[in-house]
């Protein structure tokens, strides 16, 4: 079980799911230190709350287009050393694409239709708290999208590599993921930082953050 000093702040307007998510995360061993229908709720009292990580919905009142987003970043500027993890039915590409180019760790976006387990959820939710970068695939593939043009320098093969470092994964990961060995996973990250211009720190958590960030530019 999760340690349970891991604070939470949750936004989430649909009430139902809002009381599940704080009853899953209880499961988890984290403590939620406030839960919000909205925002803006949130924003007010998100200072006095010290939470590790907040969690929210990208659509919530009072116009449900991408409050949650907004606030995201709002949240960002405020509190840097904050993870925000983005729990939606929705990919809200623009604002997405702002927030995680901003070279800060500590991201998730997920599809709440996608999070197949508590265990996936207890997981993301301690990798973001710590710094970590969670996406589900489907938000990979729209912001890859968003971007294709400067991507048709790279084989089907780097493309495919440069898609599983945007979730996060590990060159071990991304070996097993495409049943290649992890010498050729090494040459493929090599050859897309050389493509594309971006210097490889030796970390994964930074290439990670460089990848998207070459995506927002």
């Amino acid at each position: 079980m999760t340690d349970a000093a891991l604070r939470v702040v949750l936004a989430e307007d649909s009430v139902l799911l809002r009381e599940g998510l704080v009853r899953l995360f209880d499961e988890a061993g984290f403590e939620t230190v406030g839960s919000y229908g909205d925002a803006d709720a949130l924003l007010e009292e998100i200072a006095s709350l010290e939470p590790d990580i907040a969690v929210l919905d990208v659509r919530m009142p009072p116009t449900f287009r991408d409050e949650g987003v907004r606030a995201a970043l709002e949240l960002r500027r405020r509190m840097p050393r904050l993870g925000v993890l983005l729990l939606s039915q929705y990919i809200e590409g623009t604002y997405a694409q702002e927030l995680l180019s901003s070279g800060e760790g500590g991201m998730g976006y997920l599809l709440k239709d996608r999070v197949a387990s508590l265990d996936e959820l207890e997981d993301a939710v301690t990798r973001v708290s710590q710094g970590g970068t969670v996406l589900d695939p489907q938000v990979v593939r729209e912001l890859i999208g968003r971007r294709a043009d400067p991507l048709e320098s790279l084989t089907p093969r780097e493309r495919e590599v440069l898609a599983l470092m945007a979730e996060g994964r590990t060159n071990s990961g991304i070996s097993q993921q495409l049943y290649i060995g992890v010498g050729a996973v090494e040459k493929n990250v090599t050859s897309i930082f050389a493509k594309l211009g971006l210097e490889d720190s030796g970390s994964d958590h930074r290439r990670v953050l460089a990848v998207l960030a070459w995506l927002q530019r």
